[in-house]
């Protein structure tokens, strides 16, 4: 039974995976380049997901787009879950309706309803199946995985559960004003201000509570909007750096290639859908 290792580099991917895993709080945010689906036969899991917390209660199927930062603040019970992993291009290539693909890029976490006994007996065979190291019981997997995902197109709905609703910590508010103002050239010192805290408190609160800093989190949320331009549009790299909240181009690839371990241009390459109807994108 997995358990998130806090040891895990940075945007180090799983690839595609079903494994079982044991609910426990994060100490820190994670972020890997994949959707991931979690399906919750019993009790619930709270993510911290892009500033925003957000209930997966049971009976439900969890869908969320990974590289936006994560994490599991609270959980009801002990009893293990499911999450499977599809890497990113895999997804765009499933064949799903722009809007299901927009809001999952765009951070949302998006849930459906479980398909009683028939969902967790489908997880269970992609759990054994991807174990068993088998090329044509991994193909059988993935394509039933694009199925089970365009059934989830089908019927999606949004949790109703949202930020909005709770009552937020300090740490909360931090984390969502950041993930309001990402875009904007942001400070400690600007962010402490709008939550009305000092400085030097509002880091040491956001490390103690989230096993990052506040100026890694704004790059965090920055990466992960460049992520999204570079795959959904042709937008020259600049605007898109520019766009995300960097002051300079130079900046973007030095924090792009740290994060993705590629420049924008191989990730651009290497994610974006095929589209011979629009112009090559501007390097």
């Amino acid at each position: 039974m997995k358990q998130f290792d806090i040891k895990r580099p940075e945007f180090s991917p799983y690839g595609f995976t079903c494994e079982s895993w044991t609910p426990t709080r994060m100490t820190r945010p994670d972020r890997h380049n994949e959707i991931e689906l979690n399906l919750m036969m019993a009790g619930s899991l709270t993510y911290l997901l892009g500033g925003q917390r957000t209930t997966i209660e049971t009976g439900r199927l969890g869908m969320f787009w990974a590289a936006i930062p994560h994490q599991i603040v609270e959980f009801q019970g002990d009893a293990p879950y499911f999450v499977v992993t599809l890497p990113l291009g895999e997804f765009l290539r499933a064949g799903l309706n722009s809007t299901l693909v927009q809001r999952i890029l765009q951070g949302e976490l998006l849930t459906d309803m479980a398909q009683v006994g028939s969902d967790e007996r489908m997880f269970r065979r992609w759990e054994q199946d991807l174990q068993s190291n088998e090329p044509v019981l991994e193909r059988a997997a993935q394509l039933e995985v694009q199925a089970r995902l365009l059934r989830f197109a089908r019927g999606m709905t949004t949790t109703a559960v949202t930020s909005s609703a709770m009552v937020l910590s300090r740490a909360d508010k931090l984390a969502c004003y950041i993930a309001q103002n990402y875009q904007l050239p942001l400070t400690s010192q600007s962010i402490a201000d709008a939550i009305g805290l000092h400085p030097n408190y509002a880091m040491d609160l956001f490390r103690r509570t989230f096993g990052t800093t506040i100026t890694a989190f704004v790059v965090q949320h920055r990466i992960s909007h460049a992520q999204r331009l570079l795959v959904t549009t042709h937008d020259a790299i600049l605007n898109i750096a520019l766009a995300s909240g960097f002051q300079s181009l130079s900046r973007f690839n030095e924090a792009f290639k740290s994060a993705c371990r590629c420049s924008p241009r191989d990730y651009r390459k290497a994610h974006q859908p095929a589209d011979t109807s629009q112009p090559s994108p501007t390097r």
